[in-house]
């Protein structure tokens, strides 16, 4: 099996090492306009590349777009063409081609326009944590793929974090919460740690407890069963200290700023299908 991977920016290479944990870095390939950024994206999982765009999709099984919204287009003018052969090969018994985007307000409908109708396209939506696979990958396969081919691609992107499939009208909304949510969780890091400071401890021992003290509480909110009510609960005790921290949080407005990032960035994700 060869996987390409189109761009070589952050979250492409993020994503291919941990795949390559399913699928051996040996056969992962990147290619990009900068052939020494492909380079160092190979270099630092042991993996190669292709010369070109269009070689990548002669001899890929997998094509990963891990490329700006803004650029896609050209990119897909660019490999039109090998998709075809590719495509047309397959009816003659050639190996099949399935294309995955990352492009965030990119249809599959849109995509398959640009490279041929029945072209097997599948969009997902992963999040920077699948550097530590530890990612959120949301996909959504368009119908020309196999449960058997989906079931592939669910395999090898297992090895970068959960995996979940979902319709495709949801992935803007995706996109809003696991995919921009990271960003949104340092700011909130970075500001407790602040706090910290602010209550008098060093800098790095401060950021140190802030980060643990979130990656903590996230793996109580997925793994223990409760509601988050009651997690909360669980440390604001009456008159206590952390009922006193709510309490600021809440006249701080903090939900109504967390709700309104999360739907910037998905009203953000809608404007870049155009």
């Amino acid at each position: 099996m060869i996987i390409s991977c189109i761009g070589s920016g952050n979250i492409g290479p993020a994503l291919m090492k941990g795949i390559s944990t399913v699928a051996g870095s040996k056969n992962i390939y990147f290619t990009d306009a900068d052939f020494s950024k492909a380079e160092a994206a190979a270099a630092s999982i042991g993996a190669n590349v292709f010369p070109s765009n269009s070689e990548a999709v002669k001899q890929s099984d997998f094509v990963f777009l891990a490329i700006k919204p803004q650029i896609l287009s050209e990119v897909l003018d660019e490999i039109k063409a090998a998709v075809k052969e590719r495509f047309l090969a397959e009816k003659s018994g050639g190996k099949p081609l399935t294309i995955v985007s990352m492009a965030a307000g990119w249809p599959k409908a849109k995509i398959q326009a640009c490279l041929g109708e029945n072209v097997p396209v599948v969009r997902i939506m992963p999040n920077t944590p699948v550097l530590l696979s530890r990612g959120v990958i949301i996909i959504s396969p368009s119908p020309e793929l196999s449960k058997e081919k989906i079931a592939e691609v669910e395999k090898l992107l297992s090895g970068a974090g959960m995996v979940d499939r979902l319709e495709e009208s949801y992935m803007d909304s995706v996109t809003g919460l696991s995919g921009s949510g990271p960003a949104f969780v340092y700011v909130f890091i970075e500001a407790l740690a602040d706090g910290g400071v602010r209550a008098g401890l060093p800098r790095e021992k401060a950021l140190r407890y802030a980060a643990q003290t979130v990656m903590g509480a996230a793996a109580m909110a997925v793994e223990s069963g409760k509601h988050l009510g009651e997690l909360k609960d669980m440390v604001t005790s009456p008159g206590g200290t952390a009922i006193a921290g709510v309490t600021a949080l809440e006249n701080g407005a903090f939900r109504a700023a967390a709700i309104n990032a999360v739907e910037a960035a998905w009203r953000r994700s809608s404007e870049l299908c155009v």
